[in-house]
């Protein structure tokens, strides 16, 4: 088993807790707070590890990189809010599945990466799984999200966002070969959180006292997401991109058992084969 196998495991449980506290969060604080909350709360988490660091060498391509990648992911931070607001998260959140399809389109033409057979088998279980776990409504129809695109801007804005992310991801990879994976992390933390602030002060600036009483749930948020991000950044440098890309999505199973211990939601057994399709996905990415 590789090594970056059980990193990305990592990447996805960091995610999920993410999602967890992000849930809770939303409930009673303003969504653009939420959006800068999750990246400015875990800064200060990563920051001091650069004391115990050397700073690597800064390759040609990291600037570049970092502008690229922050833009998009400062673009996408916007998109999903969009989809969140204007449709049901049941025929949204499927979208994202897709975005190691699309890295099997990107990353050959970004980073010159190109699975194996097994693991395109592997990667496409694991999209068939994740989409599975996420549509709540079968008497909907399992292409519910599809026709929903029609009709409703959550799903197109969501597959946009999925796109979008095939890309950034790639830059990701780039900026951490011309630096580290840690002062990867920090540097695109930075840059979303600073590039956030405008936006929060503008569109939120009325709502900024509601930060210090819901504390409890935005600083946990913060924490995982400075985590997922750490892992993932650890990842990539290790392995294909659509691979921990791929691994990452099996955040869904956790979300699957998180919903329905934490938030009281059902229809658990009926997702099992959607969870033991994505597990089989993994096992053929890290064995391939």
């Amino acid at each position: 088993m590789h090594l970056w196998l059980p990193i990305s495991l990592c990447t996805a449980f960091f995610d999920s807790m993410k999602d967890v506290f992000s849930k809770k969060s939303l409930v009673q604080v303003d969504e653009y707070i939420v959006a800068w909350a999750y990246r400015a709360m875990g800064f200060p988490f990563l920051l001091p590890i650069l004391f115990f660091i050397p700073i690597p060498e800064i390759g040609p391509s990291f600037w570049t990189a970092l502008i690229v990648s922050g833009t998009l992911n400062l673009i996408t931070t916007f998109l999903y809010i969009k989809a969140v607001k204007s449709s049901d998260l049941s025929i949204t959140s499927p979208m994202l599945t897709f975005s190691p399809v699309f890295l099997l389109i990107t990353s050959p033409l970004i980073t010159r990466e190109f699975p194996t057979f097994w693991g395109i088998c592997g990667i496409l279980l694991i999209i068939s799984g994740a989409y599975m776990l996420q549509i709540k409504e079968k008497s909907k129809g399992w292409l519910a999200p599809f026709f929903a695109m029609k009709k409703e801007k959550g799903p197109r804005y969501m597959l946009l966002v999925a796109f979008i992310w095939s890309i950034s991801a790639n830059f990701d990879k780039i900026g951490v070969k011309n630096s580290s994976p840690v002062f990867w992390s920090l540097m695109i933390n930075l840059y979303l959180v600073l590039t956030l602030l405008p936006f929060l002060l503008i569109l939120s600036r009325h709502k900024l006292k509601d930060i210090p009483k819901h504390i409890h749930t935005l600083l946990p948020m913060g924490i995982f997401s400075a985590a997922a991000l750490l892992f993932h950044c650890l990842a990539i440098r290790l392995t294909l991109v659509a691979y921990a890309i791929s691994i990452k999505r099996t955040s869904a199973v956790m979300s699957v058992v998180w919903g329905h211990y934490i938030f009281k939601e059902k229809g658990i057994k009926e997702r099992l084969l959607g969870v033991l399709i994505m597990i089989l996905g993994v096992l053929l990415i890290g064995f391939s």
